[in-house]
This record gives structure tokens, C-alpha cells and sequence, in this order.
């Protein structure tokens, strides 16, 4: 038991620090909220996974990944999230003086609160479909053979979940600390381009995914 949660743990840690959605949309809400807004972020991604859990544990992943029509709109769906996200994140770069909201002070940018920021990363993970995919076909692997039960399911899942808020919330201090310098202007501009072209890009990635 111990060595399939040993392999688990392992495999799961190679997928989390793999950059994806999830880790350029903390970044970039760490940029724009701060620490508290970037953990948030954090947070929402972590709560995505965990319904995603309970949805694979109870079955429900299994039905959406088998019925063709529910898996395309949550597809399109998450895709038109993360693409309507990165546009966001590309306009503040290409005209950075149009997107004044909630700052500290003339040419200040756009902030987002941790609530929204929250938000956001729950409705990124949700509307992955893929991540239906990932935990039915993960999640069973690593259950004892004969113990693949509703509880053991969630403890890999919610392992998982932790892992993850763990590792985000660890980028989302880590960009905290540096943000004075991300700040400056110009840098502040290029990783908007970076990060909205990063969320666009895996927006039409998963648009056009087969599953």
C-alpha cells in the first residue's frame, strides 16, 4: 500500500511542477493582487481539484468523460475562460494606461482581489474537461487492488489537491517576493505579453483537443 502511495506521490509531483493554465494564471495574479491574491488563486485551482475528486470518486467524471456532448461544452467552455483571460492579460500589455481601475495611484494597473482571484481559479480548473480524463484514468491506478472505494479514491485525490495548493501557493510567494522588480513597467508589460499569450495558447490547445 505504502509503495503504490510512494509511486503515486511521484508521479503526481512530476504533473504539478509541470507548468500549465494553472501556474501562469497564479503568476499573473500575483502580479496583479499580491501574495494574498496569487494564494487565492492557489486556493481556487486546489478546490477545482477537489470537486473534480469527489466527481471521480462518485463516478460522475466517468459519465462526463463518456458522453461526447457534455465533454465538448465544458471544453469550449474552459477554453473560452482561459482565452477571454489571456486577451485581458494581453491588453494590459499592449495599452497598459487603459487598464487603471484599483491602484495606489496614477499609472496604476488593473488589481484583482482575492476573492475574484479565487474565482478565477476555480473556474480555470472546472472547465478543464481534461482533468476528467487525468483523475479516472490516475486515480484507480494507485488504489489497493480490491480497495478501489469511494474513500481510498479521495485520499489520492485530495493528496493530489494539496500537493498543488502547496506548490502554487509556494510560486505565488515566490513572485510576491520579487514584485517590486516585476512591477517596473516594462517587465510588467512583457510578462502580461508572456502570460495572456501563455493562456490564450492553452485556451485554443484545448479548444482543439481530442480527448
Amino acid at each position: 500500500m505504502m509503495d503504490r502511495f510512494a509511486a503515486f506521490v511521484g508521479i503526481s509531483a512530476l504533473v504539478i511542477v509541470t507548468p500549465g493554465q494553472d501556474t501562469a494564471l497564479t503568476i499573473r495574479n500575483t502580479l496583479l493582487g499580491g501574495r494574498r491574491s496569487g494564494t487565492s488563486t492557489a486556493a481556487g485551482v486546489a478546490t477545482g481539484q477537489a470537486i473534480w475528486t469527489l466527481a471521480a470518486s462518485a463516478g460522475v467524471a466517468a459519465l462526463l468523460r463518456a458522453s461526447a456532448p457534455g465533454f465538448a461544452a465544458v471544453k469550449l467552455a474552459g477554453a473560452a475562460y482561459l482565452v477571454y483571460l489571456g486577451a485581458r492579460a494581453l491588453r494590459d500589455a499592449l495599452r497598459p494606461g487603459g487598464a487603471v481601475r484599483r491602484g495606489i495611484g496614477p499609472g496604476s494597473v488593473r488589481r484583482i482581489e482575492p476573492r475574484a482571484a479565487f474565482r478565477q481559479g476555480l473556474l480555470s480548473n472546472l472547465g478543464n474537461p481534461k482533468m476528467a480524463v487525468f483523475f479516472t484514468s490516475l486515480l484507480p491506478q494507485f488504489a489497493t487492488r480490491g480497495q478501489e472505494s469511494f474513500a481510498a479514491l479521495l485520499v489520492l485525490g485530495f493528496t493530489f489537491c494539496c500537493m498543488t495548493l502547496t506548490w502554487l501557493a509556494g510560486y505565488a510567494v515566490a513572485i510576491a517576493k520579487a514584485g517590486d522588480f516585476l512591477r517596473r513597467p516594462r517587465i510588467r508589460r512583457t510578462l502580461d505579453g508572456v502570460t495572456g499569450a501563455v493562456l490564450v495558447g492553452f485556451g485554443l490547445r484545448l479548444a482543439t483537443a481530442r480527448r
